[in-house]
């Protein structure tokens, strides 16, 4: 059995450091490198995608809402065409510093409230996908696990990474638990281990209802903005290994 691991990273600002990208990026196999609207800037793209190509990681494209102050977290509503040219500006941006750097844009995550929303509404997701195909290159749309964004993905053959995340919670419906409720984050390395085990093994996971619903784990999500994510990361790969799974990208 095979899966990614993968981290937003990037998200540094000027004179501003979050996160310590270039430890997670020992360990995780695709990057998710955020394009200047929610975090990061022109010098730590470039930083970032070099750092990624040293490492043998994977680039993805990150775009958010432009609200830099709000880390892209707060709700905004947007037409499908501001949505499309969203995605064509910031994607369109990081490709550049790809090309550069000599390597391929693996995927396109989307970040904060601009993917929570497009994981449930299809006229945002259409926009988003509409703009991926624009962009071309047979660029790959990671997106939450069963969510509407991988239905009308697999529609419509672009390529799919469906994501789950070792660090959330889950609802019944299969969305991540809001950060603000009791069970949105999972903080105990082995019982995260024990829930990714279930995820890619049994394609299973167990709800904060108690329910045991299916889930599709092509890459895991780690979060690389907290003191603990390093040794969280670094961890969860040497367990999942073990339990005999090469952990890898889609590129390499």
């Amino acid at each position: 059995m095979r899966v990614d691991m993968n981290s937003d990273l990037g998200e540094s600002f000027g004179a501003y450091t979050l996160g310590m990208d270039e430890a997670v990026l020992s360990h995780v196999t695709s990057a998710n490198v955020a394009c200047g609207w929610h975090a990061g800037d022109p010098l730590i793209m470039a930083k970032t995608v070099a750092l990624c190509k040293a490492k043998g990681v994977a680039v993805g494209a990150h775009p958010g809402y432009p609200d830099l102050m709000g880390f892209g977290r707060r709700k905004m509503t947007v037409t499908p065409a501001e949505a499309k040219a969203y995605m064509l500006y910031q994607v369109g941006a990081l490709q550049a510093f790809c090309k550069e750097a000599g390597v391929p844009l693996q995927h396109v995550k989307l970040h904060g409230a601009f993917y929570n929303t497009a994981c449930v509404d299809p006229k945002l997701a259409t926009a988003v996908l509409d703009g991926i195909e624009a962009l071309g290159d047979g660029i790959a749309i990671m997106a939450l696990s069963g969510s509407v964004m991988v239905q009308l993905a697999k529609e419509r053959n672009i390529p799919v990474i469906q994501e789950v995340f070792a660090d959330r919670g889950y609802t019944a419906k299969g969305t991540l638990v809001p950060r603000s409720e009791p069970g949105a984050f999972v903080k105990d390395l082995q019982e995260a281990l024990a829930r990714i085990l279930q995820m890619v093994k049994e394609g299973t996971v167990v709800a904060n209802t108690g329910e045991t619903i299916p889930i599709v784990a092509d890459s895991i999500c780690v979060h690389g903005d907290n003191p603990e994510a390093v040794s969280f990361t670094k961890e969860l790969r040497e367990g999942l290994e073990k339990a005999g799974l090469t952990v890898a990208n889609f590129i390499g």
